[in-house]
């Protein structure tokens, strides 16, 4: 039984080791085999469809069981074509809607095939790269920029900050040292580390919000529409029926005769009709949405997803790109914003930007701003042990300036070894700064 991933936060590197059994040469191939049959692959298991049962269930809930009823009354009343219409009715509904989920499904596995990843991990005390779903707990994985995290890893060696917003909704990147956890599906963003897998697949954090999701059975808003359509409209039928019943009964009219108009009025309660229409119209609008790449896997989640009224949810890569951006600089004090952008940009790593420095650069692109970066006489990527990126540039009246670039704490610190005094009216001049943002929806 594997130990939840944040039970290793406060372990030492040794203990962490001992308790996967493993070193930091890696594991064996025959390990390797014996762990992946024992935890199994490293992914999320997909539940087997049945194509045929698949199909039969279309048949089979509150919508299609009136459609079902209709047909024994009309049979029990003679009437076949009607029957059969209504059958017709029926299968065109369940033909559609299995269709368009088999054609679904069919491009979400294709996409999944082409969006692999892959892992380097030592095996047999040797670096190879594997498909990320044989990575087993126990496993030394290497990751560097661009990389996927492939399982729940606790790093043994180097540094890297690490985009998080996935499981998080933080789109500043976090962070990472020896010791430190990295969860499965964020991204390296820089530097390079050595790491322990210490958990995969379903017991992954990513692997167990996927699992809660799937276990939600959330009832369809296109059925509850339905019925209550149906409801109202079997009221209806039923308040006719009475009406000719007692007026049947009052002309003296034989049971059998009374109830044949009581099946007919029952009957055409029920709106044979709809459930075929809004499946048909829903297919016409998956089909519209395939062309702009979206993938609608449940037709019913159309009317889900259009009779919400509010919406609360994570915004970050959602609805927005999941990219920082600027929108102004605001310089404050004894600078205007072309010399704040300036030594911004030439404070960025253009070769190897981070976001941050990608956020800077694609301003000063959009605003056609050129940053000169032959004034740089000297430059200092950030370092994961001061947290700040540090450049030596020439100024327009060529003296030589150093800039910091880094978290607010860290760039006020420095200023607080220099100027004491305005270091508390500093940061209440930032922090008024980002509450002012923050009412305009920055």
């Amino acid at each position: 039984m594997l130990a939840d991933t944040r039970s290793y936060q406060d372990k030492s590197q040794a203990a962490v080791l001992k308790q996967l059994n493993t070193t930091t040469d890696g594991l064996t191939s025959n390990e390797a085999k014996k762990r992946l049959a024992q935890y199994g692959p490293n992914a999320i298991p997909e539940q087997k469809r049945n194509n045929l049962l698949d199909f039969l269930k279309r048949y089979w809930g509150p919508m299609p069981w009136l459609l079902e009823l209709a047909i024994v009354l009309t049979l029990i009343l003679g009437h076949d074509t009607e029957s059969i219409i209504i059958f017709v009715l029926l299968t065109i509904n369940a033909v559609i809607g299995f269709v368009q989920s088999n054609n679904s499904q069919k491009a979400v596995a294709l996409l999944k095939k082409k969006l692999e990843i892959m892992a380097t991990v030592r095996r047999d005390q040797a670096w190879q790269a594997l498909a990320a779903s044989q990575v087993v707990p126990g496993d030394i994985v290497q990751l560097k920029i661009g990389a996927i995290v492939p399982a729940d890893l606790a790093i043994i060696a180097g540094n890297v900050t690490v985009d998080q917003s996935a499981l998080t909704g933080e789109s500043l990147p976090a962070t990472a040292s020896a010791g430190d956890l990295l969860y499965s599906g964020s991204i390296v963003k820089s530097g390079e580390v050595q790491a322990v897998v210490l958990n995969t697949g379903t017991t992954t954090y990513f692997g167990q919000t996927v699992t809660l999701v799937k276990t939600a059975k959330p009832k369809s808003k296109q059925e509850e529409l339905m019925l209550a359509i149906v409801r109202y409209m079997l009221y209806l039928g039923i308040a006719a029926s009475v009406i000719v019943a007692i007026y049947g009964l009052y002309l003296h009219e034989s049971p059998v005769f009374i109830l044949s108009f009581v099946l007919i009025f029952l009957i055409g309660s029920v709106p044979v009709a709809l459930p075929a229409v809004l499946t048909i119209v829903q297919a016409v609008g998956a089909m519209a949405l395939s062309k702009k790449d979206i993938i609608v896997s449940r037709l019913t989640s159309l009317e889900d997803a259009a009779s919400i009224d509010i919406f609360c949810f994570d915004k970050t890569g959602t609805i927005t790109q999941n990219k920082l951006s600027i929108i102004a600089c605001q310089p404050l004090t004894g600078y205007t914003a072309e010399q704040l952008l300036d030594a911004a940009g030439l404070a960025a790593d253009q070769e190897h930007p981070d976001a941050i420095d990608q956020a800077v650069l694609n301003y000063a692109a959009e605003i056609k701003h050129p940053l000169d970066f032959s004034k740089r006489q000297q430059f200092t990527p950030f370092d994961f042990a001061t947290k700040r990126t540090e450049a030596v540039i020439t100024t327009t009246d060529h003296r030589q300036m150093r800039v910091i670039k880094g978290a607010v704490p860290t760039i006020l610190a420095l200023y607080a070894k220099q100027h004491p005094a305005d270091t508390a009216p500093a940061s209440a001049a930032i922090q008024q700064l980002a509450t002012a943002n923050a009412k305009k929806g920055y």
